[in-house]
């Protein structure tokens, strides 16, 4: 029993997938998390971090940019703890996790999408905007917080070894803000640097085009700037993944394995499945399934018939627009 629900964070299921493979193949089911998703151990972490150093005080407010499982966490956490939460948002974002970030009863600022984090109407910029001008606010910036992967070097990396008796040989995850893939891959490393340690990108993200980004459908993954959360030492290999990849196996994942998890978690498994067939029976490789495919129904992924028209520019109670 647990005496509230933040302590029920973490120690979340690692699960066998069948893949064509000699090797063993885990998910861990991140989606179990209280508030949905991996994102629920990083929040915590550095909210109460802050709390540790004064840079949070009781009464005062949490302010962040997401693309919506960070600030699905810090919303639920904000109000465990009683602080008062503003989340930005891009328009793009599922209407499952807008309403989610709503119904814990967060503020919403929604922003155009941008091609560039650095962009002021983009959601990051305005984030930090409304953080300046907040007094008694705290900003965890979870695109260029390192205590974002110290939260997974210290939490989600030794549930792993100790859950895998330490014979884990390789490690698949995406890189979005690159929190979890640097912290698993650096404790992972220190306990054994043999292990692999894989980051899934997209291939339309500012890194794999070099700079020039294009549009891309899956949501939490895509390197789209340079970071100090990103630990390049930590990380092996990284594999660019097409959104139609990501998308196919999501539908294959819930049709023929029963996991039906989000479009992060569907690129994972796409690299994880084409990586496995080259492993050995002495293997065994673990891949975040970081958050469900419930918070992304209406995208129409998982039909036949998919479609973008995904709520952009309806108006909803409690969100401002910029």
């Amino acid at each position: 029993m647990f005496k509230n629900l933040l302590e029920a964070i973490g120690n979340t299921p690692l699960v066998k997938i069948n893949f064509d493979s000699p090797a063993q193949i885990f998910a861990k089911l991140e989606y179990l998390n209280p508030g949905g998703s991996v994102k629920d151990r990083s929040a915590l972490f550095m909210i109460e971090e802050a709390e540790r150093t004064g840079k949070l005080k009781p009464g005062g407010t949490i302010v962040d940019a997401s693309s919506g499982n960070h600030g699905i966490a810090v919303a639920m956490i904000g109000r465990v703890k009683n602080y008062r939460v503003i989340i930005t948002v891009s328009e793009k974002i599922s209407q499952e996790k807008l309403q989610t970030i709503q119904a814990y009863g967060a503020e919403v600022v929604m922003c155009p999408p941008t091609d560039f984090i650095e962009d002021p109407r983009g959601y990051h910029s305005q984030a930090l905007k409304i953080h300046q001008n907040i007094p008694n606010s705290f900003m965890p910036n979870q695109y260029f917080n390192v205590t974002n992967a110290i939260a997974h070097e210290k939490l989600l990396g030794p549930e792993i070894w100790k859950q895998t008796e330490g014979k884990i040989t390789h490690f698949f995850a995406g890189a979005g803000t690159c929190g979890t893939i640097s912290g698993v891959g650096r404790f992972l490393k220190s306990q054994n640097p043999k292990i692999k340690i894989i980051a899934l990108d997209s291939i339309n993200s500012w890194r794999a085009t070099k700079g020039n980004p294009k549009p891309y459908k899956v949501e939490g993954m895509g390197m789209d700037f340079e970071t100090p959360v990103y630990d390049k030492k930590s990380v092996d290999e990284i594999i660019t993944i097409s959104d139609d990849n990501a998308l196919y196996m999501l539908k294959n994942l819930a049709s023929n394995y029963g996991f039906l998890v989000g479009p992060s978690s569907g690129a994972v498994a796409f690299a994880a499945e084409q990586y496995a067939k080259k492993l050995t029976k002495n293997d065994l490789a673990v891949m975040i399934f970081g958050d469900s495919g419930r918070a992304y129904l209406t995208k129409g992924f998982y039909t036949e018939e998919k479609t973008d028209k995904v709520l952009k520019k309806e108006k909803k109670e409690n969100v401002t627009h910029l």
